[in-house]
């Protein structure tokens, strides 16, 4: 793992216009139509090491998918989904790297191995219980290549495992991620001042290792 980002977090900002129309020359009746223009920006996270461009093209692609969920953030109330509701604490083993982990469901078969095409569900917390993103909300798994850098290093580390924890089977997971293991000092999903994850935060996923894909 090369990098403690695994992804460019996007915001959109999206105006509307009214637009008179007249429907003839010579008729006086008019109408009103609703146009939209949409400007869209990147928060640039620290660059990756891993420059082959399959690679970066999949990053690309992961970004645009976590995007909508941090921008889903800012744009609606968080609705605490069924899965966040149904969340049983668990005693949180400490790794040496700091990062802690707890299985909940613990599955069966082969573990992933770096490299490899997996698809795992999660949500995402902060530390004071809110919910800034959610796999479920979106209906589909989040699917990445482990342990090369396309997620954040908590999650390659809590996947594929380390030294204290052992690498993670189809089942789930919470992971605690110390601001080094996640998004560090720069936080993510800023715009404005005001941060969807606030820099040099503590974050909890339940993560749901669907399968290999």
């Amino acid at each position: 793992m090369s990098s403690v980002a695994p992804y460019s977090v996007g915001t959109c900002l999206t105006s509307l216009h009214l637009q008179k129309r007249n429907h003839s020359a010579s008729s006086s009746s008019s109408s009103t139509s609703l146009t939209t223009t949409t400007k869209c920006s990147s928060v640039q996270q620290p660059p990756l090491l891993v420059q082959k461009e399959n690679q970066l093209n999949r990053r690309e692609a992961i970004s645009l998918s976590m995007s909508f969920g941090l921008l889903h953030s800012f744009l609606q109330p968080i609705i605490p989904t069924a899965t966040a509701a149904e969340a049983v604490p668990c005693e949180l083993t400490v790794s040496p790297s700091g990062l802690s982990f707890c299985d909940k469901v613990v599955g069966t078969g082969s573990q992933a191995v770096k490299g490899q095409l997996i698809k795992a569900h999660y949500v995402g917390r902060l530390e004071n219980g809110k919910v800034f993103d959610s796999s479920y909300d979106r209906g589909k798994p989040l699917t990445f290549r482990v342990g090369v850098g396309e997620v954040i290093k908590g999650w390659d580390e809590g996947i594929l495992g380390g030294d204290g924890i052992p690498p993670m089977l189809t089942g789930k997971r919470t992971l605690k991620l110390p601001p080094e293991l996640g998004y560090g000092s720069r936080g993510a999903g800023c715009r404005g001042g005001s941060c969807v994850i606030p820099p040099d935060s503590v974050l909890l996923f339940d993560v749901e290792f669907v399968s290999k894909a």
